[in-house]
C-alpha cells in the first residue's frame, strides 16, 4: 500500500502540489487524472524520489519514505518508475537496458525473469538490438520491462500510451491488466488517453492546480462525473 498525506512539493518558489493525499492498493491500478498541467507528472515524480516533495509523508508498505531519500533506495524499497518520454539508453542494447534494472537487486536476483519475455516477447527477438533503434511502442514496452526486472511493490507509470500505434497500446493494457491480477503489486497510471484509463482504473484520483478535486472507486465514479473533471 502506498499512502501519501498532505504531500508538497515546490519548484523554486513556485507551489506545484498542494497537500496531496492518497492511496493506492495492490491488486488495483490507481489513476491519476487530469488536464496537462496540473501536477500529475510531479507526483510522479515526488513518489520515485527523483525531485524531492517539500512536504508531508509518504509511506510503502507502512515504511516511511523520508523527504530526502534518494530514487535509488526507494526503488530498493520497491518504487518502479516508467517515466514519461521512455529514458531508455539509446546506445546500449535491449538485454542492457533491461540488465540496468539490477542495481536495486540483491546479486542473487540480478536475471530477467522469463515472465519479462512472455510478457513482450519482441525483446527476446531484439535482445542485442540497441534501444535507439526501436520503435517508439518496442521502447516504451522496454521501459516498462526494466522496471520489471527491479521486482516493484509499486509501478508508477506516466503516459504509458503517448505516441504509441494502437496494437501496442492494447499489448501495454493487457499487461497492466496482468499484473494487477498478480495482487502483489499497487500501480499508479498518469494517462491522457481517457478510455485506455478508465477501462483499466479502478481507483480515481483527479487533480486540478495541483489539489485533489476527486478521490474515489470506479464504482463511485460515473465516466461522465470524470470526464468533467479532467476535460479542459
Amino acid at each position: 500500500m502506498l499512502t501519501l498525506t498532505d504531500l508538497t512539493l515546490h519548484y523554486g518558489h513556485s507551489q506545484i502540489l498542494h497537500g496531496i493525499s492518497m492511496q493506492a492498493r495492490p491488486g488495483a491500478v490507481t489513476c491519476l487524472m487530469g488536464t496537462n498541467g496540473v501536477g500529475k507528472t510531479s507526483l510522479l515524480k515526488a513518489i520515485s524520489g527523483t525531485h524531492p516533495r517539500s512536504g508531508g509523508g509518504m509511506a510503502l508498505d507502512g515504511t516511511e519514505m523520508p523527504r530526502q531519500m534518494p530514487a535509488h533506495h526507494r526503488a530498493r524499497l520497491g518504487v518502479g518508475y516508467v517515466p514519461q518520454g521512455r529514458d531508455i539508453f539509446p546506445l546500449m542494447t535491449v538485454r542492457e537496458n533491461l540488465e540496468t534494472g539490477y542495481a536495486c537487486l540483491p546479486r542473487d536476483d540480478r536475471h530477467v525473469p522469463d515472465e519479462i519475455f512472455e510478457l513482450f516477447p519482441i525483446l527476446k527477438d531484439f535482445l542485442h538490438r540497441r534501444g535507439g533503434d526501436l520503435s517508439g511502442g518496442q521502447q516504451q514496452q522496454l521501459a516498462i520491462a526494466r522496471a520489471l526486472v527491479a521486482r516493484p511493490k509499486l509501478l508508477l507509470l506516466d503516459e504509458p500510451t503517448e505516441g504509441i500505434q494502437p496494437n501496442i497500446i492494447t499489448q501495454i493494457g493487457e499487461v497492466i491488466k496482468y499484473l494487477r491480477g498478480r495482487g502483489d503489486m499497487a500501480i499508479v497510471l498518469v494517462e491522457q488517453f481517457f478510455d485506455f484509463a478508465f477501462d483499466l482504473g479502478d481507483h480515481f484520483v483527479a487533480l486540478e492546480r495541483g489539489a485533489v478535486i476527486h478521490d474515489a472507486p470506479k464504482a463511485d465514479t460515473p465516466r461522465e462525473l470524470l470526464l468533467s473533471k479532467v476535460s479542459v
